[in-house]
């Protein structure tokens, strides 16, 4: 069973595609953080001082944040991308051993 060269630049396409997708949504994600906690530190600042409440909204949002880097930045181990592109290519070599035998 060979692949058309066609198909693996349109399989590169894609991936790149994706990649370039995840990257641009962790920045977004990032500006929407950098300019919104600023935001309600000041709704803070201006109601009431004495209890620092906007740190809630941005330790749980920086987490989400570190957890949004780590998938676009970071491999992603057992379960990534890598992981299933070599567990098709394994059960598509199984199959065409199947079918010479």
């Amino acid at each position: 069973m060979e692949k058309s060269p066609n198909f693996n630049e349109e399989k590169k396409y894609l991936r790149a595609r994706k990649r370039v997708d995840d990257l641009k949504g962790f920045y977004l994600h990032l500006l929407a953080y950098c300019l919104f906690i600023p935001f309600i530190i000041f709704i803070n600042y201006k109601t009431y001082w004495a209890f620092k409440w906007f740190w809630f909204s941005a330790i749980g949002w920086g987490i989400g944040l570190g957890i949004h880097a780590f998938r676009v930045f970071v491999n992603q181990g057992i379960l990534g991308s890598q992981w299933e592109e070599r567990k098709i290519e394994e059960l598509m070599r199984k199959e065409e051993n199947k079918r010479w035998e």
